[in-house]
């Protein structure tokens, strides 16, 4: 009778501890239900912050530009290196309780960190936001590099909230730059141009925005390396070079568009003049009775210099000591 008796309450404390387990089972479900889109949040908050996490900031900021946060990167809670992971919304825009506390009607709220031209958050406090963890993104090199130099924040080029930034995008990433970069945005619509403003190549095959060691933020040490990685057939090494074509491509090319084509500086004969005497050659194609007055000079029209001088980036030819051949 005693062992029946004991059985009994072995099956009674067995079952008391089993009804125990599955009441926390299903309270943690729920709160993982209640929880926003991103990751749980830290059972310990701290100091300073909100304890609904996103769903508070949801509650006010629910537009769908914010709600697109959820298929970004930075949404993705189950990443433990994304904000979600983390904080949620206030990894990146700080402390929020104070924020979303209850105030007087037309009080309005304190501010948090708003990213952006039109933020009021300080543009190196919005960058060490993004540098906390986009560091290695960046580089070391991003500290003194033109556009740090310039105050130009992250969210002045890239939108945290899109589903795909369109500084990524080979589409739009040249509008990004354009609204800044005028006078770069009307030389690429110039009768000839890099096809930059048509979607077919990007700012970034030439610059690398946040750091670089050549001029410019080119990504080549030197402007002629950099011309060189499309324009293969112009590299060389030639038997007679010209010397100008080694030294620099800039001192005949612009680089973004020109109304002169292939994007020379000046139309032949002008711009071989520019460093080539008239003297003693045929080079002037007017005379003081009319366009092209003699036999030798009717050959700097239409193609200038070119029309004997084809070879003018080098020449590999025994006899192309001219260019000519």
């Amino acid at each position: 009778m005693q062992s029946v008796r004991a059985a009994g309450r072995r099956s009674a404390v067995c079952l008391a501890v089993m009804v125990m387990v599955l009441s926390l089972v299903m309270g943690n479900a729920g709160a993982a239900a209640e929880a926003p889109k991103g990751a749980p949040r830290a059972s310990v908050q701290p100091s300073g912050y909100s304890k609904k996490g996103a769903d508070t900031c949801l509650a006010c900021h629910n537009d769908e530009s914010m709600l697109l946060i959820f298929r970004t990167p930075h949404g993705q809670g189950s990443d433990p290196n994304t904000p979600f992971a983390h904080l949620q919304c206030e990894s990146c825009h700080g402390p929020g309780e104070e924020h979303t506390g209850r105030k007087k009607v037309g009080a309005g709220h304190p501010p948090i960190v708003n990213f952006g031209r039109r933020g009021d958050t300080p543009v190196e406090e919005q960058n060490k936001v993004c540098t906390n963890c986009h560091a290695k993104d960046v580089g070391l090199s991003w500290t003194g590099s033109v556009h740090q130099r310039n105050q130009i924040a992250c969210a002045d080029c890239h939108q945290a909230h899109a589903t795909v930034d369109p500084v990524s995008l080979l589409t739009e990433q040249a509008d990004v730059c354009f609204a800044c970069h005028q006078k770069q945005r009307a030389d690429s619509f110039k009768p000839s141009a890099h096809p930059v403003g048509y979607g077919v190549m990007t700012c970034t095959a030439c610059h690398n925005p946040h750091h670089a060691a050549g001029a410019a933020l080119v990504k080549e040490t030197t402007v002629n390396k950099l011309c060189w990685s499309c324009h293969t057939e112009l590299r060389g090494p030639y038997l007679f070079e010209h010397p100008p074509v080694s030294e620099n491509c800039l001192l005949c090319h612009y680089a973004h568009g020109s109304i002169h084509e292939a994007m020379l500086t000046k139309r032949p004969p002008l711009l071989c003049q520019s460093c080539h005497s008239q003297r003693g050659h045929p080079s002037v194609s007017y005379t003081p009775n009319s366009l092209a007055g003699n036999r030798p000079s009717a050959f700097v029209v239409n193609g200038g210099c070119l029309n004997c001088h084809s070879q003018v980036h080098g020449s590999n030819h025994p006899s192309g000591a001219k260019l000519m051949r």
